[in-house]
């Protein structure tokens, strides 16, 4: 949701500050005050075309900046977060610098982007329904993407991705069994000699620093067999003297704790013992330990076998290392890679076979999505012509075609087209090729409230999005706008709506209203104005919008259009 919008020296706007409301907002004013400027300030701070001349006179810089809440928006939320922002407080800031000459820069709370990045997050969080941007409703992409939300299908379209992605990689590896025979023998040659190479020796993962520590051991062994006699005669001198005289550590630690249990006083002295006693235990540890050593040399044939392994483990390391669990992961994928090298009739024949089976789950899937846009179209194109009846169109006609083909794309088997005929007797004709841009903008709000509609009745919730209609009451009056404010009011209990308007008709429906007005400044240059009305004001507008006065029955008139135009 937009919560604040602020304008600086875009055209005749020097300096403006807009928070819309979170359900209907209307800008009104004057033709030429200038309302165009909001939408080319929405326009930037969505990524869209810069250009120096929009600066205003005098200005260096044209700047404009949306602050949009995203708690409700995971996708907006995710879009920032591939891009390496994280929302603050739920918020983030989409702002945009025009220059008077040279490049625009364009920036995601506070720091710089590329242009993309702002339109990629902008595109989670406002539409435009204007008729300079109806043309993206013109591509079958969008069409296709506009009518698999409103099926609400996920499951379906999950399926199908995950079968072509099978079915694509099956085809990528066929293809490169049927190309370059001559560069992919050789490359099985080269993977072959080499797994074999790395069999012969058979490396285990943790082998390089057990021969190494075995090594250590075996050159330092005159010193080992030093330090450890020591320490035996030092702890229990009997293990390396068979006849000795003299007493070890042991046995004085044990002479030492008799002494203390022949004490028969009550005190610490059989605490005491019992430690010396647990010491003893130790030290019989460790004098069992340090004798098992004695013996444990290894003579210097076992010196020249450890270092000729070192050394063949080496040249693996070399080649496919730095680690052998490295040599051992290359040579466990050479052995799937060579499996596709291995160009031989009967493994492309049981490639093509698996592909087949794959291409015909593909097709099951695609099928299943092709059943569900064909329901959700015909029910889409009903609700929407009959939503038209409302909005001064009722002569009008949406038809949405569903064609399959028998080629497969990542989208599907589809071909979809939204066929509009705005008249009986009119040819039909591709959306946003046979509408005025008035009509174009009505047709989207139908599709928006259908869209929004079923998201409610299915008990989901509709994705927050800030829709923006600007034309949308061209050529509409009387009735007919009553009933156009009323249907911007419903589609803004499920979301926010801005709607440029010039029918009090239309702008009495909005929860709130900013007025659009050119006037005189101090220095004698001419500037536009952007002021929030309410109450006696908001009627005064409403009153120059019905009669171009302000008499008191156009205010009166105004007053009975306000308090009638409320949903029931």
């Amino acid at each position: 949701m937009l919560e604040e919008l602020e304008i600086h020296n875009l055209g005749p706007i020097r300096s403006a500050l807009i928070a819309p409301a979170g359900g209907m907002t209307a800008i009104t004013g004057e033709t030429g005050a200038g309302k165009s400027m909001l939408l080319s300030a929405i326009r930037l701070i969505s990524g869209g075309p810069s250009d120096g001349g929009r600066v205003s006179v005098g200005a260096q810089e044209a700047w404009a900046q949306g602050v949009f809440e995203v708690a409700s928006s995971p996708a907006a939320v995710a879009a920032a977060r591939e891009a390496g922002f994280e929302p603050e407080d739920g918020e983030l800031f989409l702002s945009r610098k025009v220059p008077a000459s040279g490049r625009s820069r364009s920036m995601l709370s506070g720091r710089s982007v590329p242009r993309s990045v702002l339109a990629s997050v902008a595109a989670e969080l406002v539409t435009i329904h204007g008729q300079a941007d109806q043309l993206r409703i013109a591509t079958t992409s969008r069409q296709r993407e506009f009518l698999d939300r409103y099926a609400g299908d996920e499951v379906a379209l999950a399926a199908y991705g995950k079968s072509w992605s099978a079915l694509r990689a099956m085809d990528e590896r066929l293809e490169r069994l049927n190309s370059q025979e001559s560069s992919m023998r050789q490359q099985a040659d080269y993977l072959r000699e080499s797994i074999e190479r790395i069999n012969r020796v058979d490396p285990q993962p943790a082998e390089m620093d057990e021969l190494r520590a075995r090594r250590d051991r075996i050159e330092n062994a005159a010193e080992i067999a030093e330090g450890v006699t020591r320490a035996l005669g030092a702890l229990d001198a009997s293990q390396v003297v068979d006849d000795v005289e003299s007493s070890s550590a042991a046995d004085l630690i044990d002479h030492a704790s008799q002494a203390l249990r022949a004490i028969h006083v009550e005190g610490v002295f059989s605490e005491l013992a019992d430690r010396l006693d647990s010491i003893s235990t130790d030290l019989s540890d460790v004098v069992f330990s340090l004798s098992g050593e004695v013996d444990n040399e290894a003579s210097m044939e076992d010196l020249d076998a450890i270092n000729g392994r070192i050394h063949e483990l080496d040249e693996l390391t070399r080649r496919w290392g730095p680690e052998l669990s490295d040599v051992i992961a290359w040579r466990d994928k050479a052995v799937y890679d060579l499996e596709d090298l291995d160009a031989s009739p009967e493994k492309v024949e049981q490639l093509e076979a698996k592909r087949a089976q794959l291409l015909n789950a593909a097709k099951k899937a695609a099928q299943a999505v092709s059943k569900r846009r064909r329901t959700a179209a015909k029910e889409l194109a009903s609700k929407v012509t009959a939503e038209l009846d409302s909005l001064a169109m009722g002569t009008s006609k949406l038809e949405i075609r569903v064609a399959e083909r028998e080629q497969l794309d990542a989208t599907g088997a589809d071909d979809i087209e939204f066929l509009f005929t705005p008249f009986p007797g009119s040819p039909q004709l591709p959306m946003g090729k046979s509408a005025s841009g008035g009509e174009l903008s009505r047709l989207m709000l139908a599709l928006e409230l259908v869209a929004a509609e079923k998201h409610v009745v299915a008990g989901g919730t509709v994705p927050p999005m800030t829709f923006i209609f600007d034309e949308v009451d061209a050529g509409v009056g009387g009735k007919a706008a009553v009933e156009l404010g009323a249907r911007l009011a419903k589609l803004a209990q499920s979301a926010q709506v801005l709607v440029v308007t010039h029918l009090p008709q239309v702008a009495s429906w909005a929860d709130e209203q900013y007025v659009v007005a050119k006037g005189e400044t101090k220095d004698g240059s001419i500037a536009t104005t952007i002021s929030q009305v309410r109450g006696d004001e908001r009627v005064h507008e409403i009153a120059r919008m019905l009669s171009g006065s302000e008499s008191e029955t156009s205010l009166e008139h105004a007053e009975e259009l306000l308090k009638s135009s409320v949903l029931d």
